[in-house]
This record gives C-alpha cells, structure tokens and sequence, in this order.
C-alpha cells in the first residue's frame, strides 16, 4: 500500500497545530490508520499556551475511539481517575423538583412490527402510571448506582445498552500523548507566530514558530481551540454564528471534592439563565455554569456555582467565553478543523469529544491525495455541517420544552425560531407519535424519545397498530419486562466496588 500511496502522490507530511484533547487524539488516531503509509505526523502546541481542557464526559462512541487506538478501557479508566456514564441526568429543567434521565440505551420491546413506547402510550392512556425509566436497562443501572457491561449478543432489545467515560481530560491527553510519541509522532513544543500560504493555490505551506523554526506539511489538522489559528486565521474562513438559537456564551469551571461515591451518570441541573454540570471522578467532581451573559453577569455566575458545590474548592475558577456556530467550511484546501478550532456546541449533551473523532474517522475516510481534490472537501464539509446541524437541533429542544416559568432567559427560548427541520420533527411526534431520522444524526429515537417523554410532551394517541394487544395482554408484557430487568440487574456490582477494583488492579 504503501507504493500505492507514493505513485498517487500521497501526503507525507501530516501536521497538527495544537494538544490538548483534539490534538493528541489526532496525532493518536492518524498514527494508527496511517501506519502502513510512509508518512510524518508532528504536533505543534506550546506549553506556553493553556487548553480549555474541561470537556470530562462523554458518549459510548469513545469505546470505538479507544479501539482503535488499541487502548483498553481498565487501562484509560486508571490514568485519567475515569468513572463510568449511562446517560445524563437532567434536574429542574422541567420546573423546580422535576428530573429525567437521557439514556445509552434502549426502551422495551417492539412487538409485530410496533415500536415500544406506542404500547406505552397506549398504557398511558388506559390509566396504567408506567415510568418509562423502568424499561431501560441503562436508565436503571444508573439510578440505582450499578455496573454492567453490556452483553455482545442481547437476546432482545431489553438488553440493548452501552456506556461512556468520565475522565479527567489534561490526563487523558497525556495518555494519548504518550501513545503518540510511542508511535513515532513527533511533538515540537513551540509558539506559531506566523505562516505562509502558496500564491497560486492559495494552500498553507508552513508554519514560523516563534524560535525561528520553519515547519512545513502537506496536510494540516488544526487544533488550535477557539482562536482557530489556520482555519480561521490563516485560510480566512469566516465563522456561522449559531447564538440566536443557542445564545449561551460564557462558562465557568469549579473542580471541587466529591462528598462520598456517585452513581455512573452526569447532572445537567437548570440554574436561572443556563445549567451546571456534574461530573464525578474518582479523585473529584468536576462542576461547571454554562450561562448566558445577557441574563446573568458574571459575578452572580461564579455565585451560583459556588453555592451548589458539594465540596471544598480545589483549583482557581476557569472562564471561558464563545459563541455557539461553526466555520463556514470545516476542510479548506489542505486544512482540516478539529475540535474548537472548527466550531463549538456547548456541552449539554457530552459532544464535544465525539465530534473530534467523528472528524477523524471521516478525514481518513476521505484522506486525499497530495493534490487535495476539492470534492473530498465538499463532502466533508457536508458531513460535518450535517452534523453540526442535527446536534444543535437536539440541544435546542432541551431548551425549547422548559417549563420554568417566569423565568426571563427560560421563558425567552421556549419562544425561540427553531431552525430549518426541527419543527417537521416536533410535528411528526406530536402528530402521531413517529420520530424523523435523519442522515448524520448523532442521536437516535431513544434519545429523542427521552427528552419529549421527560418533559411531558406526549402525543395525543398511539398508533392504530398498537391495538393488535389488549391491555390485559399488555400488562402482562410490560411485568415480564420489568422482571427481566430487575434480573439483569442482579448481575451487576455497585459502581463504586467496580471503580475500586480497577483502581487496585492498576495499582
């Protein structure tokens, strides 16, 4: 393959400007695709310049990752304090004492062709009280502070569910670092201050670091954060502003220590103008205020963190400022954005990470040529604004159906114009129950299912094919469902007793 490569004119020199979780994980994830290739990987970043390096949980997705990096899970869950996830707990959005949980999993059991929760609704209407969170294997190992791998071949949808991580993220991209340089990444550790493009086509062709080196590259992955170095400094790639549907810009992040063990979940909790996060690890809980600063200043911000704390302070506070958006093109000539630098969701949903490796699985999928055929440009930039696009639109309904009332910032974005697609969604289930899927969706039924159902948004009926059962038979079914549960469930171990014997072990 690697003949190949030279007589298409490959790439041979591969540089990626910025560490941190993005960089490393590039440099990590392309050293291992590209291994057979003959070419160069260098990470340019300066210990000078700190990350953002907040992002601590995740979606099962990273498993993938870690496999093909060739990363075992124990191993990750050691170095970087890790604990285990099953979904999002969401606390006050729906009002003051209301909670649900998104799960990584599925719901029940479809029948003759009849997805589950039309049966459910069906029950509903008839009178049966059925919480959903009691048919989600997920949602249950969660609440009751449990841990199980999921099983290779499930006997039914009962047993479909997976799990994320929470890591620490500074050590997570050390990890990777290490695994890097061990794969024959070369890391120059230097400040850009300047770089030059190509007259004729107008591509980078090297960077001028702030020591007097000269670096060159074929093919750039910029990983530079939020100041977006070369897609957005040096390829002069304009920014789409998203914040008049998601016009929270500012956060701040307060590590604390835990008060006692957590159960495998993170805690978005609604505060008056955004949310703070919870996220447990083994040796603290990482906490952060996603706010928006027209309702909120920033002293009442740090305020409001600080007074939901479980625990003693144990860092300074760090501040962050953006806009929601993207680049207007995420490939642009032989430059790719990966992470921040190309664009930013704020983290309600844990996406952050994902949407890195989901931007490394398709640059090697459409991994160019040394000529850089702008059609796999095109593509890719598609791809990711689709996906973008399909994430924004989950997040925006999560502020879209709050039910806090009287409250400035609440009220406002449940007035908001929703973007282009996302009604013809809402109106689908309302109408009859039928979610839309479409191409690039990071978030499937289930998920979508959990934020309508956990805020009470149901539709009037059921289908008509649902009718196949009575409510006798139906009863019975959702019993044995619970049953099953409730006997997976048995084979679990407390969460905690997990995390200690991996620690022990790696010890």
């Amino acid at each position: 393959m690697s003949d190949g490569g030279e007589g298409a004119g490959g790439v041979r020199r591969i540089v990626i400007v910025g560490g941190g979780t993005a960089g490393w994980m590039s440099a990590a994830y392309l050293a291992r695709k590209l291994s057979h290739l003959p070419i160069s990987i260098t990470v340019v970043d300066s210990a000078a310049i700190g990350t953002v390096g907040v992002g601590e949980a995740t979606v099962p997705a990273i498993r993938d990752f870690l496999a093909a990096v060739e990363l075992g899970e124990p191993d990750v869950l050691a170095a970087t304090e890790g604990t285990i996830k099953y979904g999002i707990r969401f606390v006050d959005w729906g009002g003051p004492g209301h909670s649900f949980f998104h799960p990584f999993g599925l719901y029940g059991v479809p029948a003759r062709g009849v997805a589950f929760h039309h049966y459910w609704l069906k029950m509903r209407a008839a009178g049966h009280d059925l919480p959903l969170s009691r048919y989600c294997v997920a949602t249950q190992l969660a609440e009751r502070g449990l841990f199980l791998p999921p099983t290779d071949r499930p006997v039914n949808d009962l047993g479909v569910f997976n799990f994320a991580l929470h890591f620490d993220a500074s050590k997570f991209a050390a990890m990777l670092r290490r695994l890097s340089v061990a794969n024959g990444v070369e890391h120059i550790d230097a400040q850009i201050e300047d770089f030059d493009r190509d007259p004729e086509n107008g591509r980078l062709v090297a960077v001028r670091t702030a020591d007097g080196q000269t670096i060159a590259g074929d093919l750039w992955v910029d990983c530079s954060g939020f100041r977006s170095l070369l897609l957005g400094e040096a390829m002069a790639v304009p920014f789409v502003d998203w914040q008049h549907w998601l016009p929270c810009d500012r956060a701040i992040a307060l590590p604390c220590r835990a008060a006692g063990p957590h159960k495998p979940m993170t805690t978005a909790t609604a505060r008056p103008a955004g949310w703070q996060w919870h996220i447990p690890l083994q040796h603290r809980v990482g906490n952060g205020h996603v706010y928006c600063s027209a309702f909120m200043s920033d002293e009442d911000a740090e305020r409001t963190l600080r007074d939901n704390l479980e625990g003693e302070v144990i860092a300074e506070p760090n501040r962050l400022r953006f806009a929601t958006g993207h680049r207007a093109r995420f490939w642009e000539g032989n430059v790719v954005g990966v992470g921040l630098s190309a664009g930013f969701l704020e983290p309600l949903e844990s996406t952050s990470i994902v949407l890195i490796q989901s931007a490394l699985e398709r640059l090697v999928a459409l991994f160019p040529a040394h000529d850089m055929d702008p059609r796999l440009a095109t593509t890719y930039n598609r791809q990711s604004l689709l996906e973008f696009e399909r994430l924004r639109d989950f997040l925006v309904l999560h502020y879209l159906r709050n039910r806090r009332i009287g409250e400035p910032f609440w009220d406002a974005m449940r007035e908001i114009a929703l973007p282009h697609g996302l009604q013809e969604r809402i109106d689908a289930w309302q109408a009859g129950g039928e979610f839309v899927r479409r191409e690039w969706d990071t978030f499937q039924d289930p998920s979508w299912l959990s934020m309508y159902a956990g805020f009470g948004d149901l539709p009037d009926r059921h289908h008509p094919l649902a009718d196949q059962f009575g409510v006798a038979e139906l009863t019975d079914s959702f019993d044995r469902m619970r049953a099953a549960i409730d006997a997976t469930l048995r084979h679990a171990e407390p969460h905690a007793d997990f995390i200690k014997r991996h620690r022990a072990a790696a010890a």
